[in-house]
């Protein structure tokens, strides 16, 4: 009787001690399970990004880049906090294979999840291009590679090869023409070429059967067109509603077969814009920007004509000026003659307004 209570009692006490341990068991898995599911969680979706007080930030990834490259990129701007967690759901989502280049916008508050996502997938944010005020080639090159990853040596060489650009129907002189300034949304890892084929759609955009229709009209083909606007731009630069009034002038010259004697086409001669008053021996300059010396249009654009120069030209004002000439005020503005003489006398006050100013140059 005695030893049957013995064994009841050992199986009871063995029975606790295997629950004991299976219990134990079971808390140590489920806390093993709760640190490997909350590494798991942090690694995903814990925010993983220091913008250093800032809302956002943009990186820039080149062309040909490679992990490492993407990795220095994000750690030299310190915007990783945990490394490790980074490479290592880089690597198990494989993006180390899936780089693409191009501007990513990385935002307060993203996990590894949302940064690889974004990358891997190339959501980019494209670059808002806008280009004016622009005169000469070099001018757009630096306007256009400062702000895209496109190299300034391959686009010059595109622009300044009459081969290349002959599918386009343009030369290196005239190219200039198919720039229409406006705000363009390009990616930024754009090469030239992809740059240059671009331009050329948005140029046959702008060039519609309307536009087409109105230059022949004036005459002219829309590089004609261009030429004309870019003299008109930069024979007026603050009053639009002069330009067509200017544009309507030097049609009248140009079907007259009359010299345009235009000052910027001199000053673009130069290469100073810095002149404000042109002189007679400029006029003497053996260059084909010389309006004074050689008839009808420059063979290029001397600036890139806003689309208002553009349509100035195309609506130019029907009247019966040949001559004109700066307002003595200096407004900006100018005085329009049907005759020589009273150009001339125009001529002589604006003449005197910069001596009187001691404008020599």
């Amino acid at each position: 009787m005695h030893s049957e209570n013995s064994d009841e009692k050992e199986d009871i006490r063995k029975r606790k001690f295997t629950k004991k341990v299976f219990m134990a068991v079971a808390a140590l898995t489920v806390i093993l399970f709760l640190l490997v599911f909350s590494r798991f969680y942090k690694t995903l979706y814990r925010c993983n990004i220091d913008l250093k007080g800032k809302d956002a930030v943009f990186i820039y990834i080149p062309t040909h880049s490679d992990f490492s490259k993407v990795c220095s990129i994000l750690y030299d701007g310190q915007y990783i906090k945990d490394k490790e967690s980074f490479e290592w759901l880089a690597g198990k989502k494989n993006y180390i294979a899936k780089i693409k280049p191009g501007k990513y916008q990385i935002r307060k508050g993203m996990s590894n999840k949302q940064l690889i996502d974004m990358l891997r997938a190339g959501r980019q944010t494209p670059v808002k291009l806008t280009y004016n005020n622009i005169r000469t080639k070099d001018e757009l090159i630096t306007k256009i590679c400062t702000q895209l990853e496109a190299d300034s040596t391959e686009l010059r060489n595109i622009l300044n090869n009459d081969h290349s650009l002959s599918k386009f129907g343009l030369n290196s002189r005239n190219c200039l023409a198919i720039f229409i300034p406006n705000t363009y949304e390009f990616y930024w890892n754009t090469s030239a070429d992809e740059f240059i084929d671009r331009i050329y759609k948005e140029y046959k955009k702008f060039w519609n059967a309307d536009r087409l229709q109105q230059a022949e009209n004036c005459g002219l083909d829309k590089i004609q067109v261009s030429i004309l606007a870019s003299i008109v731009q930069a024979e007026q630069t603050q009053f639009n509603k002069e330009k067509p009034v200017i544009a309507g002038l030097y049609i009248n010259r140009l079907r007259k077969r009359m010299l345009l004697q235009s000052d910027p086409t001199i000053i673009y001669a130069i290469g100073n814009f810095n002149i404000h008053r042109v002189l007679n021996r400029d006029k003497e300059i053996n260059s084909p920007y010389n309006t004074y010396k050689f008839e009808g249009l420059p063979p290029g654009p001397i600036n890139l004509p806003e689309i208002s120069s553009i349509d100035a030209v195309l609506n130019y004002d029907k009247n019966d000026y040949i001559y004109m000439c700066a307002k003595e005020d200096l407004s900006g503005f100018h005085n329009f003659s049907r005759t020589l003489e009273q150009h001339t006398i125009y001529a002589r006050k604006y003449q005197q307004a910069l001596d009187a100013k001691n404008i020599k140059r």
